[in-house]
């Protein structure tokens, strides 16, 4: 016998975009119950009070910024040697706990001293929808160009980091929308025209993007970077979590040691339907930066560190690693 219990859930107008998504994307109605469970498990539970803590924050603002953390970088030195904080799924703020991956908005995450962005960008008919797989995140390409742009105006030392890829949609075929969005919400010059890694001094105020998709270079090739993502996380079980932990560790560590010419990423961040992002970073969070503060004050390459809801302190403590102990409070 199966029991089941009714539960009474009020819906956003995000979450109802979500189950339509469902509806249209998936064919196999086991797995389409399957994760509108888990849909729905994430929307019931998502009720929480917000969390605001040095590792790990789920409001909608930073406990404080760090706005121009690179005007005191060195203009010949490599960006491949800058140790960098970074968002996954930056703009996955809506849809339930399933899909939420940010609470801070884009403009309050690069005040706050994120300088990786990952934006994914649904295409349909030359238009670019910002996704977090189903879900429809109430943004489009536009919105983040004009963000960035803004922000790289009024902070002219800072450079930004997107990788950019295609979501949901399978066209493959995105590189004559993005130029064009680019030309519409930002402009040409705004990038940075180079597989080359950049100095520091040459990244200032430029939009760098990490081209994961095909067709002619609009910047670096994303897959030029030496990436650690293992984000498939099956549960909270504490085996799976200390094996996320461990890739996590491990990138870290060969990070430091590793060629300084190349560009190093270690995404934090996983999910599935019985991890999703918000619990799996209230786990993971505090053991990066519980591993980050026993190097405090030493002066360390990491890479690009890319979380879900990271805290204000976390971040700092990422950007503290470019100075050493001149930059410790």
């Amino acid at each position: 016998m199966i029991m089941t219990t009714l539960y009474t859930v009020r819906f956003t107008k995000q979450d109802l975009w979500a189950f339509r998504g469902v509806s249209m994307a998936c064919s196999n109605e086991d797995m389409m119950h399957v994760v509108i469970v888990g849909i729905i498990l994430g929307v019931a539970c998502s009720g929480h009070g917000a969390i605001q803590h040095p590792h790990y924050d789920d409001t909608p603002t930073p406990e404080f910024l760090n706005p121009s953390w690179m005007v005191d970088i060195l203009e010949n030195q490599s960006l491949s040697e800058v140790t960098m904080p970074g968002t996954h799924n930056t703009m996955a703020l809506y849809g339930g706990s399933l899909a939420q991956c940010n609470s801070w908005p884009l403009a309050s995450q690069l005040q706050a001293g994120i300088r990786f962005l990952d934006i994914r960008v649904r295409h349909i008919r030359g238009n670019l929808t910002i996704h977090h797989g189903i879900s429809y995140q109430w943004a489009h390409f536009g919105d983040v160009l004009e963000g960035i742009a803004a922000f790289l105006k009024q902070h002219p030392t800072e450079t930004v980091l997107m990788r950019l890829r295609e979501e949901l949609s399978e066209t493959g075929d995105i590189y004559g929308a993005v130029v064009r969005y680019v030309l519409q919400y930002a402009h040409w010059d705004l990038l940075w025209h180079s597989r080359l890694m950049p100095t520091m001094g040459e990244a200032r105020g430029k939009l760098i993007v990490l081209q994961d998709f095909p067709g002619p270079d609009l910047g670096m090739r994303y897959q030029s970077l030496d990436i650690s993502d293992y984000w498939k996380v099956s549960s909270l079980q504490p085996e799976q979590v200390d094996k996320k932990w461990t890739h996590v560790y491990t990138h870290l560590e060969e990070a430091v040691v590793g060629n300084k010419a190349r560009m190093f990423l270690t995404y934090a961040s996983g999910a599935s339907i019985l991890a999703h992002p918000n619990a799996l970073a209230k786990r993971i969070n505090p053991r990066l930066y519980d591993y980050l503060s026993d190097h405090a004050g030493q002066r360390k390459r990491f890479g690009i560190i890319t979380m879900d809801f990271p805290g204000a302190m976390l971040v700092k403590t990422i950007i503290d690693f470019n100075y050493g102990v001149e930059r410790m409070e």
